[in-house]
């Protein structure tokens, strides 16, 4: 099916509409016409090709709210009408043990991305939700629950569960104590979402000007990184530490804030692998992990939480036009916290 959207062409060139070919529909496909699709960091760096594995041309795209025009003849999940939702992938092998557990994101065979990925059967290069039309399995397409906020549910499909699942995996509940690194468009979701589950959350940040902004979006306590006053005033406190932050940097100030058997996950992607003292590790049997979005159960899960704890990602709504603006304004930084676009803005 022929189906526009916005692409860059190598990473260099701006954004700009382009009109491909969508694969046919297969029998347990449904097919959404996208109303809203987040703008996610990722999406400028593949664009860019600042990981080193962009194809070109590049739709892309994996925060996706939409309504299902058309479901094949095997769905049985969804319907035309339906408010419906697609992630970060669109297929697995859905047989090795973490696929079977639900854990799709972690696939052996590796997960097909929802764009700059290759479909399992004819190996056609995936394209994003920066597009008028998208179609996945139903397998790995959500519902939308009722009273769910359309605009802001789009930022939960990354950043959401990207924060989402390391606070299940490490069960939070209303007895732990919980920290935020950086307050972004993962981090403001962490507060959400940490708070909504009953932790005392904390944020630490090098900014002193977002304690307001922090504590608005559930943060009881605010602690500058850059204070070695306030950091010790934290020392041996955090079952879990969530660290957003996109790029290296140094760790080491808050090992010492995590509890005995306390962790570290890194839910940013940050290439080379930060250098940080084992002594403080071994001191209180702390662990440094990392975890990757989320399968497509929790995803539901999460999905269905935030419709009931009434929470949606703060964004601010561009047309598909201002795409190239919305990205040097990312380099910046100048959002809060999450590009969402209207995809109506989008004309054949």
């Amino acid at each position: 099916m022929k189906v526009l959207g916005y692409a860059a062409q190598n990473p260099t060139t701006p954004l700009a509409p382009f009109t491909f070919e969508r694969r046919e529909p297969r029998p347990d496909d449904v097919v959404i016409d996208v109303l809203y699709c987040g703008v996610c960091h990722s999406d400028l760096h593949q664009a860019r090709n600042d990981w080193g594995f962009s194809t070109y041309p590049i739709v892309p795209g994996h925060e996706i709210v939409g309504r299902v025009t058309k479901v094949g003849d095997s769905v049985t999940k969804f319907k035309p009408g339906d408010l419906a939702a697609i992630g970060c992938m669109v297929d697995s092998c859905r047989v090795c043990s973490p696929c079977k557990e639900g854990l799709e994101q972690y696939c052996e065979e590796g997960n097909v991305q929802t764009y700059n990925g290759q479909d399992r059967h004819d190996h056609q290069t995936t394209y994003g939700g920066y597009s008028q039309t998208l179609l996945a399995s139903q397998d790995f397409v959500l519902r939308i629950p009722e009273g769910l906020d359309l605009k802001g549910a789009a930022p939960l499909l990354c950043a959401g569960i990207t924060t989402w699942s390391p606070l299940r995996h490490w069960n939070i509940d209303e007895n732990s104590k919980v920290a935020v690194i950086g307050l972004g468009g993962l981090g403001h979701m962490g507060l959400k979402l940490a708070h909504a589950l009953g932790a005392e959350v904390t944020l630490f940040t090098r900014s002193p000007g977002k304690e307001a902004d922090a504590r608005r979006l559930g943060a009881h306590n605010v602690v500058l990184s850059t204070d070695s006053a306030q950091m010790a005033s934290v020392s041996n406190q955090f079952d879990l530490i969530i660290d957003t932050v996109p790029y290296e940097h140094d760790i080491n100030p808050y090992l010492p804030t995590l509890a005995l058997d306390g962790t570290l996950v890194f839910v940013g992607l940050l290439g080379d692998a930060p250098k940080f003292n084992t002594i403080p590790m071994l001191i209180n049997r702390r662990s440094v992990a990392g975890s990757a979005i989320g399968g497509i159960a929790e995803t539901q899960e999460m999905l269905d939480f935030c419709a009931e704890k009434g929470i949606a990602a703060d964004v601010e709504v561009i047309d598909i036009q201002d795409i190239n603006h919305a990205y040097e304004r990312l380099l910046k930084s100048d959002v809060k916290y999450r590009f969402v676009i209207d995809m109506a803005s989008l004309k054949a």
